[in-house]
């Protein structure tokens, strides 16, 4: 029994030891992305494709249902309402470090990427580079990539020339941009909206932690 039980704890620790590698792995290699990644996300902001050209209004509209503690956390956020697992900064990560990102342990390599993204490039960088990989889904030419890209196919604008409503539908695509159809009339992307709208309006609030899908703004 005593053999079994130090089996046990053995291949606990290996496990865990692994774990913390594979997470380690993923901020080390932010690290050596970090010039490259640097040199684009300024690139895309000299270019008005940063967070700074969606507009102020629209930028905080679009953090308050995707990340609400973003400019405060350093990467990781565990407790803000309607916040989730995933902040900006492993969403980014999620395209940046993977050619294929894959749920499970995957999580640990792309929060330790985002932890070293957060520890060599400015909130606005990072900002810039998930800005510009951001799955937008189905447009008319295609599957779309990146906001500002969107914004232009969709209502031939950019975001900052958008009225909060047309702004709006475009972040609420985001939670899940393979269900939802930008092109079209969507009763249940006008629903996702709806919600979105309350939400930054003050008249409702996320239930918890979890509720990214904003069933406490539920009508």
């Amino acid at each position: 029994m005593k053999r079994v039980l130090k089996y046990a704890l053995l291949v606990t620790a290996l496990l865990f030891i692994g774990v913390v590698g594979y997470g380690a792995k993923g901020y080390w290699d932010a690290l050596e992305d970090a010039d490259g990644l640097r040199t684009r996300a300024d690139g895309l902001i000299a270019q008005g494709r940063g967070g700074g050209s969606l507009g102020v209004g629209h930028l905080s509209i679009l953090l308050a249902v995707e990340d609400p503690n973003f400019s405060k956390h350093a990467g990781v956020d565990v407790s803000t309402p309607g916040a989730g697992l995933t902040t900006i900064s492993q969403s980014a990560a999620k395209r940046l470090a993977f050619r294929e990102f894959r749920p499970g342990i995957g999580k640990v390599r792309q929060t330790g990427y985002a932890l070293g993204l957060e520890s060599r490039l400015s909130k606005e960088q990072i900002l810039a580079l998930w800005l510009d990989t951001l799955e937008m889904g189905s447009g008319p030419n295609g599957w779309m990539i990146g906001f500002h890209s969107a914004s232009s196919t969709i209502y031939g604008r950019g975001p900052a020339e958008l009225t909060d409503a047309e702004f709006i539908r475009l972040a609420a695509v985001l939670i899940a941009p393979a269900s939802y159809d930008l092109s079209h009339a969507d009763a249940k992307l006008d629903d996702r909206a709806a919600r979105i709208q309350r939400l930054v309006a003050g008249e409702c609030a996320p239930t918890g932690f979890w509720d990214v899908w904003l069933e406490g703004c539920r009508r």
